[in-house]
């Protein structure tokens, strides 16, 4: 692999931060390390390599040049940039919901449908984490069988809202130790000791918009036009790392000894079947590391040609800055 020159819109954030430590650790070879933010934080440096690497201004010309940008920002700021960004000859790589649904841009999990990505023209899309996440857990078994329908509840940290959703845990427990009320300024409901069944806005079907990202982006990255996925998106007083339970249905009857093998030989997940004592993992189990760990698969009582299983992911890392990172490497892999 080449030297790459890379650009990190949003390099203070907190995606944008492990992207930083990913590229790192993965041993990217980068000749040109371009940490963009916003004016604010213009001026200051970001640690890469062991050496300072300042901060630059994002603007229109603060592409030119690179081989990719890696995009850690809110999705108007990506729908912003990423003209400029096209026009630079760089390829994007957008964390963001811009443009998941886009079919011009191709949405990608490089171990479920990594190809997809050098059909793009100039921008790729990361998926949702819970998405990605649950896809990890379920993609080798839609290879042995195509999945028709999956019920999913996912149990979503709190870092998931960043940090002001760490800072409110975190506060709230505070408060409830010596005795004080808890402050609820970042989610709707008091977070610590308890549970919030609701996450993003409205859909416009009594499903939140969270909630149909499931089955929106899983039926472009699973190439299943047709997939249904039922969802509630729970959010819970964990700091981070994403847990989701998943029950599918596939076309033909999958026993459960197969979907086990077809899992331990994935890329990228880890059967947990005596980890411990358990046969699950947690989401501390998971935390900082990019594997998706996947236990307690059983049939369905109620389906025949159902599974059910349980599974955890880092939704920082697999779930948002490592798989963007790892599609950098795909594609700068072949040149």
């Amino acid at each position: 692999m080449k030297a790459c020159k890379i650009g990190i819109l949003g390099a203070t954030g907190a995606v944008g931060q492990e992207m930083l430590k990913v590229l790192e650790e993965y041993q990217i070879p980068v000749s040109e390390l371009r940490p963009l933010a916003s004016a604010r934080s213009a001026g200051g440096c970001v640690r890469f390599c062991g050496r300072d690497v300042k901060i630059q201004e994002a603007t229109d010309d603060s592409f030119g040049g690179l081989d990719f940008v890696l995009g850690a920002v809110e999705g108007d700021m990506s729908q912003r940039f990423a003209p400029a960004i096209k026009k630079s000859g760089a390829v994007y790589i957008d964390n963001s919901s811009a443009f998941r649904l886009d079919p011009e841009v191709p949405l990608v999990v490089p171990e479920i449908n990594g190809e997809d990505a050098f059909a793009n023209k100039g921008v790729i899309a990361n998926p949702n984490c819970c998405t990605i996440i649950a896809l990890m857990a379920v993609a080798g078994i839609a290879r042995l069988s195509p999945i028709d329908n999956m019920v999913v509840c996912t149990y979503q940290a709190v870092s998931g809202a960043g940090q002001n959703g760490i800072r409110e845990l975190e506060g709230q427990m505070s408060a409830i130790a010596a005795g004080e009320k808890p402050e609820v300024k970042t989610f709707a409901a008091q977070i610590a000791l308890n549970v919030i069944p609701f996450i993003d806005a409205p859909y416009g079907n009594d499903y939140t918009k969270e909630e149909m990202k499931m089955q929106n982006e899983g039926r472009r990255i699973l190439h299943a036009p047709e997939l249904k996925v039922n969802c509630t998106c729970v959010r819970v007083p964990v700091m981070r790392s994403h847990s989701i339970a998943v029950t599918l249905r596939t076309q033909r009857k999958v026993p459960v000894e197969e979907a086990k093998s077809a899992l331990r030989a994935f890329p990228g997940v880890r059967l947990i079947e005596d980890y411990q004592g358990r046969c699950y993992p947690t989401p501390l189990d998971t935390t900082d590391q990019d594997l998706v760990w996947v236990g307690r698969i059983r049939e369905d009582l109620t389906d025949d040609r159902g599974l059910t299983l349980w599974c955890c992911g880092d939704q920082i890392r697999k779930g948002a800055a490592s798989n963007a990172v790892q599609i950098l490497r795909l594609l700068a892999e072949r040149g």
